[in-house]
């Protein structure tokens, strides 16, 4: 039997798109985008910028914040890039403030927030 050695590049688009979408917006943004022109264009669309979970999860329904390399890269150099195209975030409390206050959402419409503490809550929705 002769084996093949296929790349992700050497994929059609058609293809990329059907892997991708199985795969978490957030671990797509992160490994792709600005890897090269060609992936880049790919992660751009509305199907993996328009909903991020800015968190991780684990089995038992438990939330916690992404680790701060993960944080930072999204920080520094996605979030600025996609700003725009964000409709929805769901955000963990401990990072939830640097990540609203470091762009304008201009087409953000939903926020989930998770691990908020009925204090912060109170202080956040009533003034």
């Amino acid at each position: 039997m002769k084996y093949s050695f296929i790349e992700l590049n050497d994929l059609p688009n058609e293809i990329l798109m059907i892997i991708l979408k199985k795969l978490h917006n957030v671990e797509i943004l992160y490994s792709l985008i600005d890897v090269n022109k060609r992936l880049n264009t790919i992660v751009h669309d509305p199907i993996f910028t328009s909903y991020l979970a800015l968190m991780t999860s684990s089995s038992n329904c438990l939330f916690d914040r992404l680790t701060d390399t993960i944080l930072d890269r999204f920080c520094l150099q996605i979030l600025p890039k996609i700003h725009h195209k964000i409709e929805f975030f769901n955000l963990e409390s401990s990072s939830m403030e640097r990540i609203l206050l470091l762009t304008n959402y201009p087409n953000l419409y939903g926020l989930g927030l998770y691990n908020l503490a009925s204090e912060t809550a109170r202080d956040l929705f009533t003034g």
